[in-house]
């Protein structure tokens, strides 16, 4: 008898420990990242284009889970916002300030420390590091930029990289978007350690200019005026005071490059007719491209729902950094100014987070790779300068010592858009910019210098920063304060003007 009652003892206990291992079972994580995809273009941000229903799918995952708010790119362009993804470090840190950066495998560590913790990992999509992605048990990625359609993927193979590549098509074209999808799905049927929880990144090339959308939409929003942002057409007192205004526009006013010469517009309109026929065709192009994105996410969740995955796994969405779609006549990102500055971010994960939560807390992209190696189980390693945020994403109140603060700074002087080198600091409440407007060592950039200007907004009083009051008396001593908040942020992070004597003699004579 009592030999009956210890074996059901034994299996009771096995039972119970079976069932401890199942609850504890590690969660998959499903990293998804657009490109140039504005958080403003998405529905759940409540902006004038929440009207135009742009993203279904996206509103759910964030009516499912938590969106975050104040989101920030710390270097708003392609290749230093990816190499800060993969090392959790400032441009002027990992080496990656401009487009002309590379991350090879010894840097790439977000990916190595999660396949170290026990999981199989792979990369598909848009790479745009230049160099192999070969911490990643598997990868399939496009070569630079890619094509939107029937593009060229770069695998690994017998041959050294870059040279293992293969196309895809069929009678009718592929699009990037569709057929990134179709490789993601690919893998995580055939993976080869399914009895490993997967890290996927899985990164779309659209809404990348110049904003080519599968076939199936080209009639999407063919009916509708496209709100417009009443800085498109009214600039205030926004930018540099007593300077010319700089950056591309999508109107006339940058002779050298507009949005109207991308959209094929009549150059002979008025200025007003060209403007606002450059805007409709751009954002109903950029706006499809987003629906494709969209649609194709609806299929990866549809994949999770059917193999009993979905909720085990953690389904983030974000992208590489903001856009501006007409603020200000602006096109394009590289700004500090907000719609390129905020990122969205988008988590999904019911054992964690609470459905329809929001968050207000500064974060920036720095702090990506901490948290993703935290809800890996990984401890996150002293060369990495963010801190994770899962503990936001699970409602808990942010730590005392949270920063109230982000720190941002474009390299690429003056290339491709027109936009001078600057740095700055965004508080809750203000923004200090300050365009310096030189090269410096930075790969790329233009050698010819712009006069350096600060810029200042009171957010509170002005969050489309139609103002810029670093002439205002009333300002003077949150300037002053702002600028020592800069200084010491710029200390904080390693990035000081002393590396600089060009740099710190205009900081010190301004």
């Amino acid at each position: 008898m009592q030999a009956k009652r210890f074996c059901c003892l034994i299996l009771c206990l096995t039972a119970i420990l079976s069932t401890a291992r199942a609850d504890e079972k590690r969660p998959n994580i499903l990293y998804i990242m657009s490109d140039d995809h504005a958080a403003h273009a998405i529905g759940a941000y409540q902006s004038r284009l929440a009207v135009l229903n742009p993203t279904p799918t996206l509103d759910r995952l964030a009516s499912e889970g938590i969106l975050l708010k104040n989101v920030f790119c710390t270097n708003s362009i392609c290749t230093p916002s990816r190499a800060t993804l993969m090392t959790g470090q400032y441009s002027h840190v990992n080496g990656v300030t401009t487009l002309n950066g590379a991350i090879g495998p010894e840097q790439q560590h977000l990916a190595k420390l999660i396949k170290s913790a026990g999981y199989e990992t792979a990369m598909i999509g848009k790479w745009h590091l230049k160099k192999e992605p070969a911490a990643f048990d598997f990868y399939t990625v496009l070569p630079g930029q890619g094509s939107y359609f029937n593009p060229v993927f770069r695998v690994r193979g017998p041959l050294p990289w870059p040279k293992n590549e293969f196309r895809t098509g069929g009678y009718d074209s592929k699009h990037s978007s569709d057929v990134i999808t179709d490789l993601s799905l690919k893998w995580l049927k055939n993976r080869k350690q399914k009895e490993k929880p997967f890290f996927l990144m899985h990164h779309f090339k659209a809404p990348h200019d110049n904003f080519e959308n599968a076939e199936r939409y080209d009639w999407l929003y063919q009916d509708v005026v496209i709100p417009e942002p009443d800085s498109l057409w009214h600039r205030k007192q926004h930018g540099p005071l007593d300077q010319a205004l700089y950056g591309t526009s999508i109107g006339p006013r940058n002779q050298r490059r507009n949005m109207g010469h991308h959209m094929f517009v009549d150059p002979l309109l008025s200025s007003e007719q060209y403007t606002r026929e450059a805007y409709q065709r751009y954002l109903k192009k950029y706006l499809r491209c987003v629906r494709g994105v969209d649609d194709n996410i609806q299929r990866l969740v549809e994949h999770l729902k059917q193999t009993g995955e979905l909720d085990n796994t953690i389904i983030i969405y974000t992208a590489d950094q903001g856009f501006m779609l007409g603020e200000h006549d602006y096109i394009d990102k590289r700004w500090m100014y907000e719609e390129s500055l905020r990122m969205p971010f988008i988590v999904r994960y019911p054992k964690w987070i609470k459905a329809n939560s929001k968050n207000e807390n500064i974060i920036n992209n720095v702090d990506f790779a901490p948290t993703l190696l935290e809800m890996a189980g990984v401890e996150k390693p002293e060369f990495m300068q963010g801190r994770s945020f899962l503990p936001v994403l699970k409602g808990e109140e942010a730590p005392a010592d949270w920063p109230e603060a982000t720190y941002y700074r474009y390299w690429m002087h003056m290339t491709h858009h027109d936009n001078p080198a600057h740095y700055g600091i965004r508080t809750k409440n203000y923004k200090l910019i300050f365009f310096y407007g030189l090269p410096l060592d930075a790969p790329g950039a233009l050698k010819t210098p712009t006069t350096p200007h600060w810029e200042l907004y009171d957010l509170r009083k002005d969050p489309h920063e139609m103002q810029n009051v670093i002439a205002d008396p009333a300002y003077q001593d949150v300037l002053e304060k702002l600028k020592g908040q800069l200084k010491k942020l710029k200390a904080q992070t390693g990035d000081t003007d002393e590396r600089y004597p060009e740099l710190q003699a205009l900081g010190n004579a301004s």
